[in-house]
Order: C-alpha cells, then structure tokens, then sequence
C-alpha cells in the first residue's frame, strides 16, 4: 500500500505534464462540459489569488461571476440545489444525514431518477464523475442504489471521504477500493485522467465531473450518518507533502469582520466571545493549510487543460469551476465553518470559460447554483424543464450587457439545523437553532442583507455602507430610528415591510415564482425591482394590506411545515398565506 501512495504522489508530481502519446481524435461538433467542483472555496478569503493555474486557465481566458451564490449553505443541500436546479425546500433535501438530508434522503425523494445527469443521458451525452457526490454515500449503501446517470465513474465514499490520506473510491459497479497512505486529490486527478480519456475515445459529447473534496477539512469519522452515533473529529485540512512548505507567513485576511471588538450578528452568533490570540493563530494555520490542500486542485485544473489542448478539443468543451458553498474563519467571531446566511459563505466562486464567453471578464450580474442546471442544459441544446427555480445565466459579453437591465437581482437563501465549528476551538450549542430564511438583493442604488432567523430576530445590512455586515440595521439591541430615511430615500420600516413580503414569496415559491417573485405580488408587470416596490402608490398594499409576515413556529432541524410559518401557495388557498389586495385575497386575483 506505501508502494500505492508513493506511485500517486509521483502521478501528483506529474500532472501538469502532457499524456503519454496521446493523439488528437476527431470530435462531435457538439459541445462537451468539464465542471470542477471544490469543496467549501470560499470567494471572500482571496483562496482564489493563490491557484495560479485556474488564473491562467480560467480567470484569463473566461468570465468570473463574482456576484454568484449558492442558497443553502452546507454540503448535501447545495449539491442537490446545484444538480437539479431546485432549492432546498423543493428538493426536501435540507442537510448533510438522515432523516433531513445525505445520500439516503436524495433517493427517497425520488431524485435519482430526476436529476442533471439522468437528463444528460436521455439527450445522448455521456456523463463521467469522479470525487465526492453526496454526504451518507458511503461503503454500505453505494449501491443501494447506485446513483443514476453516469456512463463512468469512481466515486469518494464516506467515512473516508474527508480524509486526506485515507481516501476509498468506487470504481462504475466494482466494489470501494481503498487507497491508504495516498493523497487523496492525487488519486482523484489519476481518476479524473482515465475518465477523460474514455471520453474522448467515445467519440461523444460528454459532460465530465471532478469534485475533489479539497479544501474541506480533515475529517475522521467513526462511523457514518446510517449509524445510530457516529463520531466525527475534524482537524485543519492536510496538504501534499510537496506543498507543505508553502505560504508560511499568510494569515487569514483582517477584514473588519475579523474577530471584531463588539460581537455582530443574531441569534447565537452575537453571543459568541472573542477569540483569543492562541485561537487566533489556530485559525490562521488552518487557513494557510486550506490554501495549500488547494495547490493540487490547482495542479489538476492544469492536467485537465493539458490534456484538453492535447486531444483537440478544448475549443469545444466549457470548462465551469465552483465550488458547492463558501467558508468563514473568524468573521463574526465564527471558528471555521459554513453555514452562515453572511457574504462569506454563501458568495461562491464561479468561472466558465468556452465557445463564445468573454475572455478576461468580470460581472456582478446575479447568478445561484439554481442557474446552473438550467446553464448546461442551454449550453448542449437540451431543453429547459419547467420547474427549474433558476434561470440559465449569461455567458456572451451582448447576454450579460442585457443582463444588467432584465435578470433577477435577488437570491433566496434557506439553511435548515445546526452549524457546526470545523476546528479544534469548542462551538456554541446554540447553534443548533441555525435554521433562517433570507434574501440577497442587489439593484440600482441598493446592496441588502435581510434575514428571518427561526427564533424570529431579523437581521438586516446595508452592505454599499455596512459590506462587512457588522451593523444589523434590525438589531432590537440598537437604538435604531426605523422611521429614518437611510437606503433609497425611505425609512426602515418601509423598506424591511417589502423585503419580507418578497422573503414570503421566495420561501415557499416554485419554478419561475422563484426566478420573479414580484409577479406574484403585482402580476400586472408593473413591478420587477425592490426599487419599483418602493413607490409610494404601493404603501397601503405593503404596510396595510399585507398583515402576514415571516416568522417560524418553532426551530427544528429540517424542512417541517408545522414549524415554518406561514407559507404563500397560489395552489393551495387554504393553507396558504392570505393577502389582500383592493379588498379581495391574492387567490383571487393572482
């Protein structure tokens, strides 16, 4: 086995080398796709700046969405989000275990027969994935069933799937296979090569996925989310011995948010206390070690080019890299971790490069992990499904010009159960009532946070003044004039009524509902932005008629309709939330 590890640390040693006589075969005048997915990334933590090949790959010769965001900010809930176009409280799919989420809620759901690969299939593309697919698929249950739709793979499996040095894959039907002693993105890249050839020796289409778990952390798991008490030990992430060295004196960037003189936030996280020095170093190692479990993902990233170039096809193949949520260290206080409704966990990365995207270019235009079913199915011709809860997002520089004026400018944002710390540092226990609904706004004159946590606090920021999210504009412990003019000209209080009457719609929409959820509110089209919700021809509808606001019964763990509060359902009048409007409720005139 040492024989094993040592043969795929060389492989990792190698792999921005050319293959080995390798020629270029003539390929389908249909696209194909290479989607990178890491794990944890965050966009806000500059890990981005010290990946020097996914710069030169992807940064330089694509288009970086920098206002992209995930919705559920944890593993299995966006992974599901991100692979079926749905959120979370349409998949039913809302943590990381059972009996709320992992691999064993996706089928029971239905899903496996329902998702972005199943449809690949059907539209005569193959699908390769190799890395990490869903929380709780682990050694017992991998083929119980197997995940649908891939014409190859080799899957990581739990409990070794967080462990640098112990990882076991599964190989298409062939029993797990265990690699201890070898560094695990290595043997993914070794992986990800074989599969890239099979494609291409397929002579068609193909969409190919590489999900390394790098830069998670570490993670010993004595047992798995089947098990009745599992038991899970999670230390900073662990680099390859040729990067070890690297980045000794970087420290986690010291942004406002960082481990601030007076506590921020709601709920449980404006009552953690201030990290000491020694706690302060601990992060800032961990940080430094997620930068360096990195560099072989970035090590891949440029294998993956070299081989693309060396078969003739990277003129016809996109190449999307994101990551399934963002990560904190220290920000409000936070040891490292998700899970957070705040900028650094939910603002993901996501660059695509290919046929016909701009070069070398940024936008702030809105994009979700709702988008990005609806993306690849536009990019191969497929036709869009109707319940998607995104749209696709603009990739030609004339779409995202026009992008500017016509796309959403809103996210929702969901999150279910508990929060975990992932260092060494304790976290506080109440952070199990974790669960909020929130939006991110973005428009002409605005950049807002608004939030509802299950405890029923709001939080809402400022972010062109407050981009730090420090100061909670909602904060009962503040002495805020709500009555004030401060964002758009209008008060407080009338710009937090329209956002929670739009957050009403958004956490129980369903396909396009999602997408334009003013139209919901005004469906004669006279309203598509928060700014157009503002006149004052709409204050009665908002501040009189609308008496129903956002709130929870109850914090629970999952997605439980006993708990979550009133819900707007047109389908559905009698259990649904009753607005008025010139006399008559939504139902009837929806």
């Amino acid at each position: 086995m040492r024989g094993l590890a040592c043969l795929f640390t060389l492989a990792g040693l190698a792999a921005t080398k050319s293959p080995v006589d390798q020629q270029p075969l003539k390929t389908t005048s249909k696209p194909n796709i290479v989607f990178i997915l890491t794990d944890d990334q965050d966009a806000h933590l500059d890990s981005l700046s010290y990946m020097p090949f996914v710069q030169k790959h992807l940064i330089d010769k694509g288009t970086h969405y920098r206002s992209h965001y995930c919705t559920t900010s944890v593993c299995c809930p966006s992974r599901v989000t991100l692979w079926t176009g749905k959120l979370a409280h349409n998949t039913n799919v809302t943590d990381v275990n059972p009996p709320y989420g992992g691999y064993p809620k996706f089928i029971s759901q239905g899903l496996n027969e329902n998702y972005l690969p199943v449809w690949l299939q059907e539209a005569q593309y193959n699908t390769y994935y190799t890395g990490k697919l869903f929380n709780v698929h682990t050694v017992d249950n991998y083929n119980s069933p197997f995940p649908a739709g891939f014409t190859g793979n080799d899957f990581l499996l739990d409990p070794f799937t967080y462990d640098y040095l112990n990882g076991t894959f599964q190989r298409d039907r062939e029993p797990p296979q265990s690699y201890e002693g070898a560094y695990s993105t290595d043997v993914l890249a070794q992986k990800a090569y074989r599969l890239l050839d099979e494609a291409v020796e397929a002579q068609k289409p193909f969409f190919l996925t590489l999900a390394p778990m790098a830069p998670h952390c570490n993670v010993f798991m004595n047992g798995t989310g089947l098990d009745d008490h599992p038991v899970f030990s999670f230390s900073a992430p662990i680099p390859a011995p040729r990067h070890e060295h690297l980045f000794k004196d970087v420290q986690v960037p010291r942004t406002p948010s960082f481990n601030p003189e007076q506590p921020s936030g709601a709920n449980w996280i404006k009552g953690l206390k201030r990290q000491n020095d020694t706690n302060v170093e601990y992060n800032d190692y961990f940080y430094r070690s997620r930068l360096r479990a990195l560099q072989a993902v970035d090590e891949l990233v440029d294998g993956i080019f070299t081989r693309l170039q060396d078969y003739g096809i990277l003129e016809n193949t996109y190449i999307v890299y994101s990551s399934d949520n963002g990560y904190h260290i220290g920000q409000h206080r936070l040891q490292p971790g998700k899970s957070c409704g705040y900028e650094e966990d939910i603002n993901v990365p996501l660059i695509i490069r290919g046929p016909g995207v701009a070069q070398n270019a940024t936008t702030d235009i809105i994009t979700a992990h709702t988008d990005l079913a609806p993306t690849f199915l536009q990019l191969l011709d497929i036709p869009l499904r109707p319940d998607f809860d995104g749209d696709p997002i603009p990739l030609t520089p004339a779409s995202i010009e026009g992008a500017k004026a016509e796309r959403q400018e809103h996210v929702t944002v969901e999150y279910w159960g508990f929060a975990a710390g992932e260092g060494i540092y304790d976290f506080d226990l109440s952070a199990y009532n974790n669960t909020y609904k929130a939006l991110r706004i973005k428009g002409t004159g605005y950049n807002l946070y608004y939030s509802v946590w299950c405890n029923n606090e709001h939080e809402l920021y400022d972010m062109t003044t407050d981009p730090h999210q420090l100061h909670n504009l909602l904060s009962t412990d503040n002495q805020i004039d709500l009555s004030s003019d401060n964002i758009l000209n209008v008060s407080l209080s009338k710009l937090a009524l329209r956002l929670d009457s739009l957050l009403l719609v958004l956490k129980s929409c369903k396909g396009q509902a999602c997408v334009k959820p003013w139209e919901a509110l005004h469906p004669g089209g006279e309203v598509t932005t928060l700014k157009d919700a503002l006149d004052e021809r709409y204050d009665d509808f908002y501040e009189l008629e609308q008496t129903t606001r956002v709130h929870f019964e109850e914090c629970v763990r999952g997605y439980l309709l006993d708990a979550e509060g009133p819900q707007f359902d047109p389908g559905n009048s009698a259990e649904g939330s009753v607005f008025f409007r010139d006399g008559l409720p939504w139902y009837e005139w929806v």
